[in-house]
């Protein structure tokens, strides 16, 4: 299977957490997490629609500024996710800069920010013409811990204990299309934009007995019309979509255990913070951080098939005896679950 999505941790284990997960064949990308931009090249940044910060712990969200910056004087539409008190700090933010000559700019900037609470969404839109003012209306939506949902994929969210809350986060694709390259030579099609609308036609469900128009292979501008289905039936390999799972800053309670178990079972890649080593666990839990023995643990009891962990305490000079540690507690429940 040829993944969707290639998630990366933009700074090393040690400094500012950041998620930067962009779509295959797509100009787009998604954040989990908003600590230190600057290693992440500005066309990439350019590419983000979405940003799920978990908390705004400083190392969580010092990426704003610069992420802001970028997108002054484009057109674009960023869409910000946050916990309790989100709307506020983005504010603060905003309210930190003079904006006396952006009413000037004709590409439109807007920040369209929502702030998670246990069962509701509140939502509002900043726009750069208005010096990022607070737009009159406040959204309140019902939240299911559902924060993004789109034909291929969703980002859902559980609040986890932090001291404050802090959002754990995964991305689920409904289901992944492969492509049969070969087919397309044998059917005389070439490869083009039309092979995002087929994906989208099929997540959508779209009538298999409809019409649908490829680039075809001679002929500059030409298209070939197919049914869809058999269309799909000739080039398409239909398998299980990808799941991307991100844990960062939680203590290890029975509550959060049983929260990031649920959330996070069975993806196939899960990020998630190891701070310190298990012999100083009493430390972790004063703090409301995992040990990376607690983290293996949490990736091996929710079956997860690659894990990254991340978020170093800078105690350490090195990370590889976390590393060590969550791996093998993740790989020793990997063993007691095997048939």
């Amino acid at each position: 299977m040829r993944p969707s999505f290639h998630p990366r941790l933009v700074n090393s284990p040690f400094d500012d957490p950041a998620l930067f997960i962009p779509f295959l064949l797509q100009k787009r990308a998604v954040l989990f997490d908003l600590g230190d931009l600057h290693a992440l090249a500005p066309r990439d940044i350019l590419k983000i629609s979405h940003v799920f910060v978990s908390h705004t712990h400083m190392d969580h969200f010092v990426g704003f500024d610069h992420l802001l910056r970028l997108f002054l004087g484009r057109e674009k539409h960023l869409c910000l996710f946050g916990p309790p008190g989100f709307l506020t700090n983005v504010e603060g933010k905003l309210s930190g800069y003079t904006w006396n000559l952006v009413q000037h700019y004709t590409n439109t900037f807007v920040l369209e920010v929502s702030e998670i609470h246990p069962q509701v969404l509140l939502t509002r839109h900043y726009r750069v013409q208005d010096g990022f003012r607070p737009g009159p209306a406040l959204q309140r939506s019902t939240f299911d811990g559902t924060l993004l949902a789109e034909p291929g994929l969703t980002i859902t969210a559980a609040a986890l204990d932090h001291r404050i809350p802090s959002l754990a986060l995964v991305l689920q694709e409904r289901f992944h299309v492969n492509i049969r390259r070969d087919r397309l030579d044998a059917l005389g099609v070439m490869p083009g934009d039309w092979l995002q609308r087929f994906k989208q036609a099929l997540f959508c469900r779209q009538d298999p007995a409809s019409v649908f128009e490829v680039s075809a292979r001679f002929g500059r501008g030409r298209t070939r019309a197919f049914v869809l289905g058999e269309l799909a039936a000739q080039i398409a390999v239909i398998s299980p979509g990808q799941k991307i799972g991100y844990i960062a800053d939680a203590v290890y309670s029975p509550e959060n255990i049983e929260k990031m178990l649920t959330l996070v079972h069975e993806a196939d890649h899960l990020f998630i913070e190891a701070a310190f080593l298990d012999q100083e666990r009493r430390v972790a839990r004063e703090k409301f951080h995992l040990t990376a023995r607690q983290a293996g643990e949490i990736a091996g009891r929710a079956r997860v098939r690659q894990v990254t962990v991340f978020h170093f305490s800078p105690r350490y000079s090195s990370g590889e005896l976390l590393t060590q540690e969550a791996l093998t507690a993740w790989r020793t429940w990997q063993a007691a679950a095997a048939p």
